[in-house]
């Protein structure tokens, strides 16, 4: 089926309405950077072929379904993890349970819940929650919780396909639980083989952790190697 095209003010955006695929990577907008389509929904097999070829959705409460892939591309490199000398005293001298798993759609939804400066409302709706819920379901989409005194404090949750992880959100509830589950998380990845953990854009947080922009292609070409087998 060929695509149908949205005209936006610097450039032409494919609709994915029906069984449209997506379309090529090259087609992303520059302004706003990334953007490749809008439309569609957030069923398993979508969102999962999203996720093959490097897209991944976003959008506003009440808005259609944005698709994105952005040039430069924000990523981890397991090996490249960044700890904070502060960070590290707190990660010795934790008070903090880290679980895996045992309660992703809390997570996902204190994702959602969590006030964030600067940011008006959430692109994590209840449609979102759902759809990942179903990846998780899957074995997909996993969850890194921090536990305080029996307590969900913070946590983060994103998507892995084969050796690739795609982080998603995170939230806390109190000082540092967010980023010792993000620590937490990034060794457990890397000692099951994942190479390359997305950040999709460029914030200075991430950066702190060790994150850095490569190019789209580079991004893809990795990409490629580290599912090719799923």
């Amino acid at each position: 089926m060929s695509h149908a095209y949205y005209q936006l003010p610097n450039g032409r955006v494919a609709s994915i309405d029906g069984d449209c695929d997506f379309p090529p990577l090259s087609q992303a907008l520059t302004e706003p950077n990334g953007l490749i389509a809008i439309g569609g929904d957030l069923s398993f097999s979508r969102l999962l072929s999203a996720y093959q070829q490097g897209i991944f959705p976003w959008f506003s409460e009440g808005d259609p379904i944005m698709w994105w892939s952005p040039s430069p591309r924000m990523v981890l490199y397991p090996d490249e993890l960044n700890i904070s000398r502060s960070l590290a005293k707190t990660l010795k001298n934790s008070p903090f349970e880290i679980r895996f798993n045992t309660v992703f759609r809390e997570v996902i939804s204190a994702c959602s819940n969590t006030e964030r400066g600067g940011q008006l409302g959430t692109w994590i709706t209840e449609e979102i929650i759902n759809a990942y819920c179903a990846l998780h379901d899957a074995g997909y989409a996993i969850s890194a919780e921090c536990w305080l005194d029996n307590q969900l404090v913070g946590g983060c949750y994103g998507v892995k396909i084969g050796n690739m992880f795609y982080g998603e959100s995170m939230f806390h509830l109190v000082s540092n639980a967010s980023k010792v589950a993000f620590v937490k998380l990034v060794e457990k990845l890397k000692g099951e083989g994942i190479g390359l953990i997305d950040c999709q854009m460029k914030t200075a947080h991430l950066a702190s952790f060790g994150a850095r922009e490569i190019e789209r292609d580079d991004f893809i070409k990795q990409l490629s190697m580290l599912i090719k087998n799923v």
